[in-house]
């Protein structure tokens, strides 16, 4: 029986776009915005961020030297977190599994600027949430095995009564062999089954 539902965030409870920060960073430097879209995104940086290996002052810091940024730290954080926009479909569901019974905590590769502006954008929905796990605090990201088990101390029962829902089948794929259920959310139609058979019900 399903006790505990883990949830993604990025593209499962919210939508996420990056070329909204880089469409106000780029205002801020005489860079193009590919420099910058490899710096932020698609170089290692992102990656020990969301790991917990720098801080946003050192993220800034980078941003500055290397991609020729002249704003201030207030708007780079700003524009580095205006990203989220929400997901309707899941944002409904989540407070008929609450209200269901379900124990919900969300399993998030997220970095602390990230983390801080969802938080507080998205706050009346994660009231509903028993628990969060981020990357970040857990100094390691999905799929790695460090940040299951991190993330399941706060499941409060055992694997087998877990499902994790996340956009990624890398990550689902990694989830399974840490021994939860897991779906992969492609569409929310094709969600729901999935869910109904493995016994979870919503009021």
């Amino acid at each position: 029986m399903i006790k505990t539902i883990f949830f993604d965030f990025g593209n499962v409870l919210a939508f996420f776009d990056h070329e909204r920060a880089l469409a106000q960073l780029v205002n801020h430097t005489d860079q193009k915005a590919e420099r910058l879209r490899r710096l932020m995104y698609l170089d290692d940086l992102a990656d020990r961020y969301e790991c917990g290996q720098v801080t946003t002052d050192e993220v800034f810091a980078i941003a500055c030297k290397d991609g020729g940024l002249t704003c201030t730290k207030a708007q780079f954080v700003h524009a580095f977190s205006d990203i989220f926009s929400l997901n309707p479909s899941i944002a409904e569901l989540i407070p008929r599994l609450k209200q269901a019974g379900y124990r919900l905590v969300l399993a998030s590769n997220t970095n602390d600027a990230h983390y801080a502006h969802y938080r507080e954008q998205f706050k009346d929905l994660l009231t509903h949430f028993d628990a969060i796990s981020v990357s970040h605090e857990a100094g390691a990201r999905k799929p790695h095995e460090q940040f299951f088990a991190h993330t399941h101390k706060l499941a409060d029962c055992e694997k087998h009564e877990c499902v994790f829902i996340d956009d990624l089948a890398e990550n689902v794929a990694a989830a399974k062999a840490f021994g939860w259920h897991a779906v992969q959310l492609t569409d929310f139609e094709a969600l729901m089954p999935q869910l109904q058979s493995l016994g979870v019900r919503v009021k």
